[in-house]
């Protein structure tokens, strides 16, 4: 039908990715001078902790990459061989995103529990505590500005990576808490803390990993969404019935496939105009739709069941 139409609050593509980029390149810009700081300052004052906070955030650095990336290509327009579009590079980015906290979280536990085996615990400095204490600000700062402009341009890979960002900001809470026991006498507690951050993480990663995979498989749209759609239609004076709905997720984009039932006795002209309107339908009530595709059966009326979705 109309691939073209787009509601009022939809953004082109270029604004989309010239949003997204923007809040991708400078959240590299600040994990990259905090990766340095938060190694350096843990390597220095022996905290294991703060390692391994400094550890997940170059994984950051490494996945807002990727997120330009997948940008990057989304935003490309149809062509023969991608006749739906790119928009799911943006799910490929976050699919990878996940695998790759996963792979951190696991990585900084095996470690922390390695630590914990040999005894080999020291006291970290004060200077820790005190990069622990701005990296959950900064972390905070960018989870939140992240996840607005995420939302904004619907893109689950930004909203990914804000997530990145808040679970980066709890490791932090984590390692100040372990540093600061660690420095009353209780130098178990910072390997433990790096220990918590891993698990962070990973459970992190686990439904980033989750969602990656559903929005891969085309998963549909939320059945509240849905079911609000279905009411609007059926409120539609020109349709007795209404059959099957297919949604489909597209990276930012959602497809529809709709079977609708009209009276059989009207015109080919009137049938493709009730068809647009189901289209508008659609297009007013959910965010992102790139296309909708509306089949027309015949049908007298309710009571006579004249068609195969009336007899269902």
């Amino acid at each position: 039908m109309r691939m073209g139409l787009i509601d009022m609050k939809s953004l082109t593509e270029k604004e989309r990715y010239r949003i997204g980029n923007k809040i991708t390149w400078i959240t590299i810009i600040i994990n990259v001078i905090l990766a340095i700081v938060k190694v350096g300052v843990g390597i220095i004052a022996n905290s294991t902790a703060i390692l391994a906070d400094g550890m997940h955030t170059i994984s950051d650095v490494g996945s807002s990459i990727g997120i330009i990336i997948g940008l990057f290509i989304s935003q490309k327009p149809e062509d023969e061989e991608h006749q739906y579009g790119h928009e799911k590079a943006e799910s490929i980015a976050g699919f990878i995103l996940a695998i790759l906290l996963v792979a951190v979280g696991l990585k900084i536990g095996y470690s922390t529990i390695e630590m914990m085996v040999s005894g080999d615990m020291k006291v970290p400095g004060l200077i820790a505590a005190w990069v622990a204490t701005g990296s959950i600000i900064v972390k905070e700062f960018q989870y939140r500005v992240a996840m607005y402009g995420g939302k904004k341009i619907n893109s689950s890979a930004l909203i990914a990576d804000a997530w990145h960002h808040r679970s980066d900001a709890l490791s932090s809470i984590a390692a100040l808490i372990g540093i600061i026991g660690s420095r009353l006498g209780y130098t178990f507690l910072d390997p433990v803390a790096g220990f918590v951050v891993s698990i962070i993480v990973l459970k992190v990663g686990v439904e980033l990993f989750i969602k990656g995979y559903n929005e891969l498989m085309d998963s549909s749209i939320e059945k509240t969404k849905l079911q609000q759609i279905i009411l609007e239609i059926k409120s539609h004076e020109g349709i007795i019935n209404i059959g099957q709905i297919k949604t489909r997720k597209h990276g930012s984009k959602v497809f529809f496939d709709i079977k609708i039932c009209v009276k059989s006795n009207i015109t080919v002209v009137e049938g493709h105009e009730i068809a647009e309107e189901v289209e508008d339908i659609v297009y007013k009530n959910i965010g992102g739709v790139k296309d909708v595709l509306v089949h027309v059966n015949p049908c007298e009326d309710k009571k006579r069941y004249s068609c195969e979705i009336c007899k269902k």
